[in-house]
């Protein structure tokens, strides 16, 4: 008799014991497709197969009335001691469903380690590593190259070759590898060659990139360069897809692995390095349960396998700059542009300066943008929509109202008439007049694409204008088909959000006019300095690849404000030391931790009163452990209850609380003991995120 520990996809902090079927009723698994007129019969016969149970294996079982799989954790021969249901009410599991484990036994310690890190039930873990595909199914084709030796023959820069022998040069040692270079200097060819020699050392490679930039482009290069040898895994293809793509890898027939976050889980045999590719993305951070960073995990499993991790950005997030900086991080340096184009000419747009009332193009941009399509070639016009499109400021000196506690922006509530800071809670009635000179002339400011595309078809009639945000892009594929039409000329005018930000080479291209550049600036986030300067940087960033006559005109209304300036100027060691001195002073990461709590509710009574409770609860707990662990305490904030910056997402009211300490291990415990042993309201959910990267 064999006792089954699963691992359910419910929002319960345990697993579940269950019986294994009687050896008598497994029947043999390798069923083969028998002839076309008994195909049928076979599909049926496969259906009642339950394979042997194995730890790493899913397992179908009756939980209450429902059927759910889950993943076998472990197997026993008897009970735990402190197992505290009779015997006779175990249910006996309903099958398992694979042939082989699906999960490795060092992809199992890595999910108990999330759940005890980022606070979360091992069920939702584990099963969110794994493909949820019942059986296996053609991935979609790509067009493998059947010789490798066959790729054409490229020659690295000095520079890139050194990098290469310093990162390959022990790939059995665990460090941590930053490349570091402007957009268009070679990171990707270094990234290439790296997991080349990896491969030839007969290990296995994972490479991640953000989602946003897993286009059909990226696939080809690695395809063109490695052929077979590489799965794809990312949210393009079906879950039976992401199954027989994740059998080619755990059966070795696929040794390079690209894909988007998720990917970080890639049961890959003998994995030999781990690639990041513009490590600062946000999008490597999960926004649904399991709220993990591809970073963090990547960490673990190179320290775990004593493996290099390689990261590497044009714009560094401040934390990775700051181990940089400390020598945590070891940084390799690309400083020259190899397709014979030159870092363009940035300028900054002062709007302040100019008549902007009811228009985004100044005219200066417009004048540019007339004579880079009188020249035939071709302009990307940007504008970040993320955030709030509304923000105080006084038109006459710039002066943008701060929260007095958190020097972040206030956001202005219509239905409340009052400016709030959603870190703290604190909040103020908008004044009447400028707080700083007393002008009269204050108001609220933004605007978004639809605005923008309206006024760039109506000022350039004639002109091919290409849209692409999140709200256009219906298809499937279109994004890729609308970013090779204007590769291919077919538009002279591309406007888009920070999906035409980075990663992506236009020969033809010879202007980037950014519309506002501070829309990020006033968004209630510490991080939003640090976005504001990667998206400036990025973005221009497209021009000037292949020319040296490349243009970037950056519309603002704080030319002076750090991130904006050191941009536009090219003082990208000057904004990172301005950054990380205003994180240092303020307490914010990479110099203390953060745990955020938010309290979700289609009941806003519910919603507020359940994170008053938790707050009193979570304070006479931290009270507690000061008096038990007085060194570890210090330094420990508890900020709310605020409501969210977004404060109704599809119905449901949003409070949350933020806990702030440079000890992670101290907001664990008070965390953990706030969500798993206080009972709360049925209608209300706690959403814990450890390491946010927004606060919105």
């Amino acid at each position: 008799m064999a006792y089954l520990e699963i691992a359910l996809n419910i929002p319960e902090n345990q697993t579940f014991t269950y019986l294994d079927l009687p050896q008598d009723t497994q029947k043999v698994s390798n069923i083969e497709e028998s002839a076309q007129g008994k195909l049928f019969e076979e599909k049926k016969k496969r259906s009642l197969v339950n394979y042997k149970a194995q730890v790493g294996k899913r397992a179908e079982v009756k939980f209450g009335n429902k059927r759910l799989t889950g993943i076998i954790m472990a197997v026993r021969d008897k009970l735990p001691e402190d197992f505290n249901l009779a015997p006779e009410k175990i249910r006996t599991i309903t099958r398992v469903i694979d042939s082989q484990p699906l999960l490795t036994t060092e992809l199992l310690t890595t999910a108990r380690w999330m759940s005890d890190y980022y606070l979360c039930p091992i069920g939702e873990i584990v099963n969110s590593m794994i493909p949820s595909g019942k059986r296996e199914t053609d991935a979609p084709g790509f067009s493998f190259v059947e010789d490798y030796n066959n790729r054409r023959d490229i020659k690295l820069s000095e520079e890139q070759n050194s990098a290469v022998e310093k990162i390959t040069r022990d790939i059995s040692e665990n460090k941590i590898h930053y490349l570091y270079g402007k957009t268009g200097t070679g990171k990707t060819e270094v990234f290439l060659t790296c997991a080349e020699k990896v491969l030839k050392a007969g290990k296995g490679i994972i490479y991640l990139v953000p989602e946003i930039g897993l286009t059909k482009q990226a696939i080809e290069v690695f395809t063109e360069r490695f052929g077979q040898t590489v799965a794809v895994l990312h949210s393009g293809l079906t879950a039976s897809q992401k199954l027989s793509e994740w059998n080619r890898i755990l059966e070795k027939k696929a040794r390079i692995v690209i894909g988007a976050r998720s990917a970080v889980f890639a049961p890959v045999p003998d994995l030999g390095m781990i690639i990041i590719d513009e490590e600062h993305d946000g999008s490597y951070k999960s926004n649904n349960t399991p709220r993990y960073h591809a970073r963090q995990i990547a960490m673990y499993r190179c320290a775990r396998n004593s493996i290099p991790l390689l990261m590497g950005s044009a714009t560094p997030s401040v934390e990775a700059w700051n181990s940089i900086s400390n020598e945590s991080f070891v940084c390799h340096k690309l400083t020259k542009r190899l397709a014979g184009g030159q870092m363009p000419l940035i300028k900054a747009i002062d709007l302040s300066q100019h008549n902007m009332n009811g228009i985004a193009i100044s005219p200066p941009l417009e004048n540019e943008i007339r004579k880079t399509l009188e020249e035939k070639r071709q302009t990307i016009l940007f504008m970040n929509r993320r955030g709030f499109n509304h923000f105080y400021r006084c038109n006459s000196c710039g002066f943008e109202l701060k929260c007095k506690n958190c020097s972040v922006s206030m956001t202005y509530h219509l239905s409340a008439n009052r400016l709030k800071c959603h870190y703290c809670g604190w909040s103020v009635t908008p004044p009447s007049m400028c707080p700083n000179c007393g002008s009269f002339d204050t108001g609220y400011s933004g605007f978004g694409t639809e605005y923008i595309e309206t006024e760039v078809r109506s000022k350039f009639p004639n002109a091919r204008v290409v849209r692409l945000d999140s709200d256009n892009l219906t298809k499937k594929g279109e994004f890729d088909e609308k970013i090779a039409a204007f590769k291919n000329g077919e538009y002279d005018i591309l406007l888009g959000t920070q999906m035409v930000a980075k990663g992506l080479n236009f020969p033809n291209l010879k202007l980037v006019g950014v519309i506002l550049a501070d829309t990020g600036l006033h968004l209630p986030d510490f991080r939003s300095a640090e976005k504001t300067f990667a998206l400036i940087t990025q973005v221009a960033g497209r021009a000037g690849r292949f020319f040296p006559d490349g243009k970037v005109y950056v519309q603002t209304y704080n030319p002076g404000s750090a991130p904006i300036y050191c941009a536009v100027k090219n003082l990208t060691n000057e904004f990172y030391s301005y950054e990380i001195t205003q994180r240092k002073l303020l307490g914010f990461p990479p110099f203390s931790r953060i745990v955020r709590l938010v309290f979700r509710s289609a009941s806003l009574q519910n919603a507020q009163s359940t994170a008053e409770e938790a707050f009193k609860i979570t304070g006479e707990y931290f009270e507690e452990l000061q008096k038990k662990f007085p060194g570890q305490c210090e330094n420990v904030e508890i900020l709310g209850v605020s409501e969210c910056p977004l404060a109704v997402i599809s119905n449901n009211y949003r409070f949350q609380i933020i806990l702030k300490s440079d000890n992670i291990a101290i907001l664990q415990k008070i965390v953990k003991h706030l969500i798993y042993d206080y009972r709360r309201p049925a209608n209300v959910y706690i959403e814990v995120d450890v390491d946010p990267n927004s606060l919105l």
